[in-house]
């Protein structure tokens, strides 16, 4: 019985995770630049599902604020997933469509950006002033 129970709950969460990967698939195809971006970064928690939509976006036939949008998802990627998007937006460069090489470079450079100032940012010691102590 127990097991019964335990696949159908597991068929019925992966149908919950299909048609949510349906509907942000939709949204990222929307004009509207801010649903797309939500539902690029949403993808973007989605591990290799959200990796390999917005791979489908940005190197497919799709609009421009979609393609932007799919860049916005790559770059938010985080952990593990952080590599293989950066050859994707890498892939993007060398890419015929000219929309997709300028939101590569763009997403690319944000990225490189982001990584500059996280290295200057690193705290440093005051030099030139004294240490001074309470006794």
């Amino acid at each position: 019985m127990k097991s019964e129970e335990q696949k159908s709950s597991r068929r019925e969460k992966d149908q919950a995770a299909i048609e949510l990967l349906k509907q942000l698939t939709r949204k990222l195809c929307s004009n509207d630049i801010t649903t797309a971006r939500l539902a690029a970064f949403n993808l973007s928690w989605m591990q290799e599902d959200g990796l390999a939509i917005l791979t489908q976006v940005l190197l497919g036939d799709f609009s421009r604020t979609s393609k932007k949008a799919a860049a916005y998802g790559l770059r938010s990627m985080k952990g593990r997933m952080k590599q293989m998007a950066l050859e994707v937006l890498e892939q993007g460069l060398k890419h015929r469509d000219r929309t997709t090489k300028a939101a590569c470079v763009k997403a690319l450079s944000l990225m490189k950006n982001k990584d500059s100032k996280k290295a200057d940012s690193v705290v440093k010691p005051m030099e030139g002033k004294p240490n001074i102590q309470k006794a």
